[in-house]
């Protein structure tokens, strides 16, 4: 079988700069690889995507992504695997949700093939920046902008499409301390929270500086009516463990769909948990703080897998969890996600697409 890079017109930098990295001290984000896919949509149509090296783009300062925010990305993994070659965790799910956020953000749809075998053959290019030290892995980012140039409020008309990879390590986090948000909302449903746009994050900066100034690490944010219902945690879905059941909220238009959300869900039924996708109110996880039903909160991302949740502002009162350890349903299901994604365990879902490298 052909090596997908046969498909992509590819310019090789002249130079590596692979031998700046320190793989057993990476930082999430310092790092981007050698190279990028890059692909401009003009008249209508997606011209031919392209393997570059890694640089700055030209633009004019009245592109109009940087005055009407159309602009969208993805966030994925790809893995070192114990034979040598690379998986990529559910880049089909991926695929669809940034389809989705395009749709919301009338922006033209990348064509599967341009972003599936564009970002294998990304990684083909770059394999070695997929390091094998324990923990680590090559953070994806697929984004898309308006690129055309013109103040006038409009929907644009050209775009660039743009893959880039970085290499990123364990995400070691301490638990979080989360405030309950009862004034400020990150989306509304009919909004555009289920897409990831660059606005939606934007807008969340300042409630959660707020937060930080007050002691606590990120936002557990309500709905946007009464401040009576969770929807997520920081830019995380939030997982609970009630009465020995795992309970999230239930999807909306204001809450982003995680793969990893997904994913451990799956997991959890594996296990025999019983799982409930259903409101969560502010009183009901109250309650279960002070009763001790509830044993157990996390948020679930791409980024950490699993980080914690031990203490809770809410209405200007502050609760504990303890600090889950190895025998806690959130740390047993990290560990068998990242078995999965690493071939450790069997992918009985089909969720790792596997690049074979010669």
């Amino acid at each position: 079988m052909a090596d997908v890079t046969d498909t992509f017109p590819i310019t090789k930098i002249s130079k590596s700069r692979i031998g700046e990295v320190d793989f057993t001290k990476l930082e999430f984000g310092k790092h981007i690889a050698d190279h990028m896919v890059l692909a401009e949509y003009k008249n209508g149509a997606w011209g031919t995507a392209e393997i570059i090296p890694y640089g700055e783009l030209k633009m004019s300062p009245a592109t109009l992504a940087l005055h009407y925010g159309q602009a969208v990305f993805e966030g994925m993994k790809a893995f070192r695997n114990k034979d040598g070659n690379i998986s990529v965790f559910r880049i089909q799910k991926h695929y669809e949700r940034f389809t989705k956020s395009l749709e919301r953000m009338c922006m033209p749809i990348v064509p599967e093939e341009m972003f599936i075998n564009g970002l294998k053959s990304l990684i083909e290019v770059d394999q070695a920046w997929v390091s094998d030290v324990e923990g680590a892995s090559l953070y994806i980012r697929p984004h898309a902008f308006a690129s055309e140039s013109k103040l006038g409020l409009k929907i644009s008309e050209q775009y660039k499409f743009v893959i880039m990879t970085g290499p990123v390590g364990p995400y070691f986090n301490k638990p979080f301390r989360v405030k309950v948000e009862d004034e400020f909302v990150r989306t509304a449903e009919g909004g555009t929270g289920f897409t990831k746009c660059a606005g939606n994050y934007g807008g969340a900066f300042y409630p959660t500086m707020l937060a930080r100034q007050q002691g606590y690490d990120q936002v557990l944010w309500t709905d946007h009516k009464e401040h009576k219902y969770i929807d997520e945690a920081g830019m995380m879905n939030v997982l609970f463990v009630m009465n020995g059941k795992i309970v999230t909220p239930a999807l909306n238009t204001a809450l982003l769909a995680g793969v990893t959300r997904g994913s451990i869900l799956t997991l959890a039924k594996d296990m025999g948990y019983e799982v409930e996708e259903r409101k969560v109110s502010v009183d009901e996880m109250e309650e279960g703080l002070k009763e001790k039903t509830l044993t157990e909160a996390f948020g679930v991302g791409t980024a950490a897998v699993v980080a914690p949740i031990t203490e809770f502002g809410i209405h200007g009162m502050d609760y504990s969890l303890p600090v889950p350890d190895v025998n806690s349903f959130q740390q047993k299901v990290k560990k068998k996600l990242i078995a999965i994604r690493r071939g450790h365990e069997p992918d009985v879902h089909g969720w790792n697409d596997i690049i074979t490298l010669s």
